[in-house]
């Protein structure tokens, strides 16, 4: 028998449904939001990338610097704000209606478009660097609200599904803005005036979408306004630290956030020094990488089988170490010496190998985000969700203007455009190495989704049964030594888990079942004891019976001479996990959990 009980103050609900994370884009009440954040993220990279191409090849006057050294510059100065005023917009967004404080942020880009128009006409660097800024401030307010309202606009098993559309959806706009942010401003003769002509185009139609998103009451009506920048941000982090796997959810954020922006900003000037590209090649090139991520942002509802999977995490970690570093290694010393198109481009093995380089530099970063995303937002008290969102954004700039500055000391050192890809690399196995020794959570669930994905197919009947808030206990048959990982992969609540000693004990394992805080106990195979009325003595929790089908023969059981003591003989053998109806405390004896049991295992 394997027990298991629940901890923790999350709630977790589970509703059958046919629908995927689609349907979400036809539901009155995220629709409307997806639409108007898309546009957002759609205009801020218009400007950014249209602004660097203007410069990158000399179509706005600059002639103090190197053009790469000012694509790091705009970066920063457009994250800036974002570090100097979440707090406020945290603040702001806690005790307002979040639907009418979209409109009213929506109304302040239509105006700051109206400026581009003129300062773009004027041909001005310095205003343009001064606009970057101002739309750096508007998209701050937007920030916090962003991700405090998901929780408000979608059911709680749709969360990932949500995150994902948002995350794929933000890097599509990042696409669409790139190419297009780079082709009009590069078009002879009118590439400014087209560039801000666009601009007002897309904050208009951001405002006329924002016109239906719902009203969201204030979370919290009493949260001051206050404008003490330093002590506020302080505060705000302080929301965020009351929960340890929130905070360090945030950390990985901030390092996701910094690895990817610094590794955009050096593609135009990887496109034009390392590969002596065209402009439209090096939009491609752009465009592949956000691609990339939206494809893995979206990917992750379908491998998380619906609920936040913090085992991904880890994929995503490996994919962004493995692809940066092999951009190094394919790059370094590789300058093109004469103007290449795309179609030669792509006819050479070279080429080919940055692209999906790119592309799964992305989608790496995707696996790595949602499910952190999902993971804050789910754990977060919905009073100071926004607030925590803007300690998220906060931490965030201040990694990423870190990073940009990094990334402009190495390039006046002379360090080539592929050695701060090395550089992001190896700091990439630093720091993610650190988030997961602070909470292992990631390394076991990450063993736990390898365990289901690569040697079983899970399927698992009756998950509706499981109770939707409060503690449980669950008692299982006992087959194999990796019972409590297929068990824990089929509940997502956290839980405890009570094993064989000789099971805890093995190699390697140890360690993660240690982390799950498993409980070791003397031998109980064969049948149910009277443990199980102890407990519910001194707990009297409701129990719900599971039945653990096709582990008997597989590797890690003891049939046919023992486990891993042979040959595997199967790969990807399903397996069936059957949930039973709930059993009250009352009624639950070991006698009649072991028929219960029984009666779930097919024969």
């Amino acid at each position: 028998m394997i027990g298991v009980s629940f901890e923790g103050p999350w709630k977790w609900e589970y509703l059958v449904r046919s629908e995927n994370q689609f349907s979400l884009l036809k539901a009155k009440r995220f629709a409307p939001y997806f639409w108007t954040q898309c546009l957002g993220a759609l205009n801020d990279n218009v400007l950014r990338n249209g602004l660097v191409m203007l410069v990158t090849y000399g179509i706005v006057d600059y002639t103090s610097g190197s053009p790469e050294i000012l694509a790091n510059v705009v970066g920063a100065v457009f994250i800036l704000p974002f570090l100097l005023f979440s707090a406020p917009a945290g603040q702001l967004a806690d005790r307002s209606d979040k639907g009418d404080l979209i409109r009213r942020i929506k109304l302040a880009e239509i105006l700051l478009a109206l400026l581009a128009l003129a300062l773009l006409a004027l041909n001005t660097i310095n205003g343009l660097v001064v606009l970057v800024f101002a739309m750096g401030v508007q998209s701050t307010f937007f920030g916090p609200i962003k991700y405090a309202i998901l929780p408000e606009l979608v059911p709680r098993e749709s969360l990932v599904g949500a995150n994902g559309l948002v995350e794929g959806g933000t890097y599509l706009a990042i696409i669409l803005g790139l190419f297009i942010g780079g082709m009009v401003a590069t078009v002879e003769n009118t590439g400014p005036y087209l560039l801000g002509t666009t601009l007002l185009i897309l904050a208009i139609l951001g405002y006329w979408t924002s016109r239906s998103v719902p009203s969201i009451p204030a979370a919290d009506p009493s949260v001051t306004l206050s404008w003490n920048l330093w002590s506020d941000s302080v505060d705000v982090i302080k929301h965020a630290r009351q929960e340890r796997s929130v905070f360090l959810s945030i950390m990985g954020l901030s390092w996701f956030w910094t690895f990817g922006f610094v590794a955009l900003m050096q593609l135009p000037a990887l496109a034009r020094d390392t590969i002596n590209a065209s402009p439209t090649l090096a939009n491609i090139l752009l465009c592949g990488f956000a691609i990339g991520t939206g494809a893995g942002a979206m990917l992750c509802e379908r491998l998380s089988r619906r609920h936040i999977e913090l085992g991904l995490v880890p994929i995503g970690a490996i994919g962004l170490t493995v692809f940066a570093f092999d951009i190094w290694l394919a790059w370094s010393g590789n300058a093109g010496e004469h103007p290449i198109g795309t179609q030669a481009f792509f006819a050479t093995a070279d080429g080919w190998r940055l692209a999906i380089d790119l592309a799964m530099l992305g989608l790496s970063g995707g696996l790595f985000s949602v499910p952190l995303y999902a993971m804050m937002q789910d754990r977060t008290d919905p009073a100071i969700r926004a607030r925590v969102v803007a300690a998220n954004n906060v931490l965030n700039s201040v990694m990423m203007i870190a990073g940009a500055g990094l990334a402009i000391l190495l390039l006046m050192a002379g360090v080539e455009i592929p050695g701060i890809f090395l550089t992001l690399s190896l700091m990439n196995i630093a720091i993610t190495a650190f988030l997961f020794l602070l909470l292992p959570e990631f390394i076991m669930r990450f063993v736990t989704w390898c365990l289901v994905n690569v040697l079983y197919r899970l399927r698992v009947n009756g998950q509706e049964n499981l109770p939707t808030e409060g503690a449980a206990l669950i008692v299982a048959n006992h087959v194999s030594f990796v019972d409590a990982l297929l068990l824990g992969a089929a509940i997502p609540r956290p839980a405890r888990f009570v094993m064989y000693y000789k099971i805890f004990n093995i190699p390697l394992l140890k360690q993660i079942f240690r982390t799950a805080k498993a409980i070791p106990l003397a031998g109980h195979r064969q049948t149910f004891r009277s443990g199980v009325e102890r407990i519910l003595d001194r707990t009297p929790v409701p129990v719900v019976p599971v039945g653990l089908n096709g582990l008997w023969g597989s590797w890690f059981s003891r049939s046919d001479g023992g486990a891993v003591r042979k040959w595997p003989r199967r790969f990807r053998a399903p397996i069936t996990v059957e949930i039973g109806q709930m059993v009250s405390a009352a009624d639950a004896t070991a006698k009649r959990l072991e028929k219960d049991v029984r009666q779930l295992l097919v024969t």
